[in-house]
């Protein structure tokens, strides 16, 4: 049998977000979500979780695409010039991968969220990062690194088996098979560390796109073992969330987590 988890992603990116998460888990099927905690809205997030014990909250830690904590002028070679991180993971990748003065800066950031994580008080439940860039294995390896210092005990793998995808009616890439043999590298470190990981992540082929329909159907065909399903809910697509990912449903993801109750 499956035991499936349904998880959401970017709690604290915007209040759409942070209402999605609490109502889908007081009203839905959602029982664990992922903290950008220098999200515009992470306070309201992290307030919102304190009056959800029962919520699993861990860590989202962003290195692409998003906010940074630390700002540009302590991470020059990996931000531009408002502090964000870029949107080319390729180009990151190559920076952490290459740089010596680069990888300093990364994971100093990464601390700096594990740290800011620590100080909301929640119970850190698990890690992930945005966009699966842990499944680099520098991030990897500074997240579980960083992470074992703030008490980290589980870490998601993001391996969406290929042949469920297939069965499920979808047309499987090469790209979507080298990232699930990818996956073993993460699950290589997480295992050395002494820490967890789920069996089977879904989401990633259906990223913004995890409707009742498509969740339905995936049910059905689950394999066995520690599944977690995640998706990206909000209640409304504010102007943030259409500048920044701009094809995705979110308002129909958080009606699945509704409907999937």
């Amino acid at each position: 049998m499956s035991n499936v988890t349904f998880s959401a992603d970017d709690f604290g990116l915007t209040v759409g977000v942070n209402e999605a998460v609490e109502r889908a888990f007081r009203e839905g099927v959602l029982t664990q979500a992922s903290l950008m905690v220098a999200g515009p809205a992470a306070a309201d997030a992290v307030r919102r979780a304190k009056g959800m014990p029962g919520l699993k909250v861990g860590l989202h830690v962003v290195v692409v695409d998003g906010d940074s904590l630390l700002g540009h002028e302590r991470l020059p070679l990996i931000t531009s010039a408002d502090g964000r991180f870029g949107r080319d993971q390729v180009g990151l990748g190559v920076r952490y991968f290459f740089s010596p003065a680069a990888r300093r800066e990364l994971r100093a950031e990464i601390w700096a969220q594990f740290e800011a994580f620590g100080r909301t008080g929640l119970v850190l439940h698990h890690a992930d990062a945005h966009k699966h860039m842990h499944v680099h294995p520098t991030v990897g390896n500074y997240l579980i690194e960083v992470g074992k210092a703030f008490g980290l005990r589980r870490v998601r793998v993001p391996a969406e088996p290929p042949w469920v995808m297939a069965a499920c009616g979808e047309r499987v890439g090469w790209g979507e098979r080298a990232l699930y043999w990818w996956t073993r590298v993460l699950r290589g470190q997480v295992k050395r560390a002494g820490m967890e990981a789920g069996d089977f992540v879904f989401g990633i082929k259906w990223s913004g796109h995890m409707t009742g329909e498509r969740v339905r159907r995936l049910l059905e065909r689950l394999p066995e073992g520690e599944v977690e399903i995640y998706f990206h809910p909000a209640t409304v697509r504010d102007e943030a969330l259409v500048r920044l990912m701009p094809d995705y449903e979110h308002e129909a993801e958080f009606r699945a987590l509704l409907e999937l109750g």
